[in-house]
């Protein structure tokens, strides 16, 4: 999965990368969203979403609809989401309850989380597919000789000359 991300940043030209206002040293790339489907169904009931530990980047994983596709049958399909909370505990949360003659999509409105996320199919055959987008954002340090050329050209204070008593 990172190596997907390094290539899609790869892509990103030095010139579109803008420095962050009122953050001195920091420079913040583009986002690049790439987007994100997987399938659950009874031969493939969980799926994982990770990225390496390796990888420096920030990935938000935000999923977007929750639909039953082609011979699903007219059963509920449940889908729990495990991911991590405020504290980095693991938690478990019911999402959907899809069933073909009355709920065969759910849309989550930009329902966003932090990897690593498991998607299961806990109840039902599905297939559920199951779609978003994973956006990466990576923060970028400036090389010091950068910093010193600014430091170089900043104007010196100097001190302000003593006034003299006037009669």
């Amino acid at each position: 999965m990172a190596t997907g991300t390094a290539a899609a940043l790869a892509f990103l030209s030095q010139e579109s990368r803008t420095p962050a206002r009122g953050v001195v040293g920091l420079r913040v790339p583009a986002p690049v969203t790439m987007d994100f489907c997987c399938e659950l169904s009874g031969h493939t009931r969980s799926f994982i979403f990770k990225v390496e530990e390796e990888d420096d980047a920030e990935h938000v994983l935000t999923v977007t609809m929750l639909c039953l596709t082609e011979g699903a049958k007219d059963e509920c399909n449940v889908v729990e989401v495990v991911a991590q909370n405020y504290d980095h505990r693991e938690i478990a949360v019911p999402v959907a309850n899809l069933k073909l003659s009355c709920q065969s999509m759910l849309s989550l409105d930009n329902f966003q989380l932090q990897p690593p996320v498991t998607f299961h199919l806990k109840l039902g055959s599905g297939p559920v597919q199951i779609t978003g987008s994973n956006d990466v954002s990576e923060e970028i340090e400036e090389e010091e000789e950068g910093n010193e050329e600014e430091e170089a050209e900043l104007c010196p204070i100097l001190p302000a000359k003593k006034q003299r008593d006037r009669p």
